[in-house]
């Protein structure tokens, strides 16, 4: 029986498609100049390379262009380079000068001349004057076709048609990913591709999705549990001293800090009114324990009532305003409804990580009907549940969860857009700790360079499609290993749908065009079709009256 080789092949049809290379394979395209650690200089046949341009072999066809793989012999191993860059070679008439990236090394098979066996680095470097060669799309499956890791297929490896490119679960999960890509690249249909294959193959995963503007449900609708305001029912308790500040102090400076040492105080006393706290002993003003609002308002009454003439009651009355506020206020109820006292905490943990799963491996938690003033808290408390629950769960290690964080710049923004928020912090903290605990984070953004630096650089591996903005474009090769440069460069270049993959999830910098999807498995993401919506006429009395309707009854 032959063993099973990663991303749909089996080592027979590996072997049964290396078919006799082509001539132009066998014969070299170039020489090798100079050699530095990470990568080196060529100088290419320029008459070489347009015989290649009409061989069979889409991977010759391409080879010594930028982007593309070569590979040159050391000894009896092949070592696999991508080519960065080309210019005119001014010294020889028809020559080109090349930059060229080391990715790799394997051993060369004794018959047939193929690379065998490949690995990332190298051990051994070629001596100037050492041919080199175009690789193959046979050498290519072998790169990509390496070892037997867990493993999604996600799309084609350009620019061969049919090695499939995958993406190995554990290694990408391991140490988080970054889906990056300007608005309308596809962004949002490829980022709900790689979590359907991830959820065939782990029908008993635990993944969490923020999902800022309501696009995911429909992709979801069949595998996924969605969660929005209407039934969500988000305990306010399980807020921490933190989060209750963001929520309920309005003030700014020196009263702010008058606010919190009152609101401390007071929410204290009201947790420990809980009878669980008595069983508990000794608690915090953290410590996600249920208690009433009208505890916390009566004591903040109280507490004003001890005052002497001389103390303002101005900080207890704006904590006080606040309560009111939020308890009248309809579009809060699903956070701050009177009946949400009661200690659901399991329950609710159990719901929004799939715990059990019940063949639904996916939370999508969609927080567009969620108040703009309260977003961040509630991405804030979701994503803090996750990284307590994998604290305090050490002993028992508990399942992994993957957090992915739509919209990711406005959650955890640059340093220039900061806003101290303590959605900011917690994710923040994530990317740094989350792996030893069995977190894993995917950011998505179309705005990478309003991202944290330090949290796109915590991502092992980082799927970018195409990018128009150049400081975008910079950010996130200032974030990309070296190995990936000659990729790095086609960024603006991509099509719909295309993308450079990076990192710890493949064995080596891919391009890759993504499966088509199909269309009920899609976001609600697509874009409006503005001629053929006003060329549509009539009912557009009855469109308004629903949507006021609809926008009245917010709540």
């Amino acid at each position: 029986m032959q063993p099973a080789a990663p991303n749909g092949y089996s080592a027979a049809e590996v072997a049964a498609s290396d078919t006799a290379p082509s001539q132009n394979a066998q014969m070299p395209i170039g020489v090798v100049l100079e050699i530095a650690g990470s990568g080196s200089q060529i100088a290419l046949d320029l008459e070489r390379l347009n015989e290649c341009i009409d061989d069979e072999d889409p991977s010759v066809a391409l080879a010594g262009q930028v982007g593309s793989q070569i590979k040159i012999r050391v000894g009896d191993s092949w070592l696999l380079a991508s080519v960065r860059n080309q210019r005119k070679d001014r010294r020889t008439n028809g020559g080109i000068l090349a930059n060229i990236d080391f990715l790799g090394e394997g051993v060369e098979e004794k018959l047939t001349g193929r690379l065998r066996g490949f690995r990332r680095g190298v051990t051994r470097y070629p001596i100037p004057g050492a041919m080199v060669y175009p690789a193959t799309t046979a050498d290519l499956k072998q790169v990509y076709a390496s070892d037997g890791r867990a493993n999604v297929e996600i799309g084609t490896v350009y620019p061969t048609k049919d090695i499939r490119a995958g993406l190995y679960i554990d290694a990408m999960l391991g140490k988080h990913f970054a889906l990056l890509g300007s608005t309308g690249t596809g962004k949002s249909t490829s980022a709900a591709l790689i979590l359907h294959r991830i959820c065939q193959s782990a029908p008993q995963g635990h993944v969490v999705m923020i999902d800022p503007h309501g696009e995911y449900a429909a992709a979801f609708r069949q595998t996924g549990q969605i969660l929005d305001v209407s039934n969500l029912q988000m305990p306010y308790w399980l807020m921490n001293f933190e989060e209750h500040c963001e929520v309920l102090l309005t003030s700014d400076g020196n009263e702010r800090q008058v606010d919190a040492d009152i609101l401390a105080k007071c929410l204290l006393h009201a947790r420990s009114k809980n009878r669980l706290a008595e069983q508990l002993g000794k608690i915090t003003v953290d410590s996600p324990i249920p208690y009433l609002l009208s505890d916390l308002s009566n004591k903040v009454q109280d507490e004003m009532g001890k005052l002497d003439k001389a103390t303002s009651s101005a900080p207890y009355m704006r904590i006080k305003n606040k309560l009111d506020e939020l308890k009248a206020d309809p579009r809060y109820q699903f956070m701050f409804s009177g009946m949400l006292v009661g200690d659901t905490m399991t329950e609710f943990i159990s719901k929004v990580f799939r715990m059990p799963g019940d063949g639904k491996p996916i939370s999508i938690i969609d927080v567009s009907g969620v108040p703009s003033d309260i977003t961040s808290t509630v991405v804030a408390v979701l994503s803090r549940l996750v990284f307590d629950f994998a604290i305090w769960g050490r002993d028992d290690k508990t399942r992994p969860i993957l957090l992915v964080c739509e919209e990711a710049h406005r959650y955890v923004p640059s340093e220039k857009n900061a806003d101290n928020s303590s959605v900011g912090r917690i994710l923040s903290r994530i990317a740094k700790e989350g792996r030893k605990y069995g977190i894993s984070l995917g950011l998505i953004t179309q705005r990478p360079s309003d991202l944290a630096e330090g949290v796109l650089s915590q991502c092992g591996t980082i799927i970018s499609m195409r990018l128009n903005n150049d400081r975008d474009q910079a950010f996130v090769r200032a974030a990309m290993p070296e190995g990936a440069r000659g990729f790095l460069d086609s960024i603006p270049a991509l099509r719909n749908r295309e993308c450079i993959v990076c990192g710890e999830g493949v064995a080596i910098p891919i391009r890759v065009a993504f499966d088509t999807l199909e269309e009920n498995k899609r976001p609600a993401s697509e874009d409006p079709s503005f001629v053929e919506l006003w060329n549509q006429h009539g009912g557009e009395e009855e469109i308004v009256e629903r949507v006021v309707q609809r926008w009245r009854s917010q709540g």
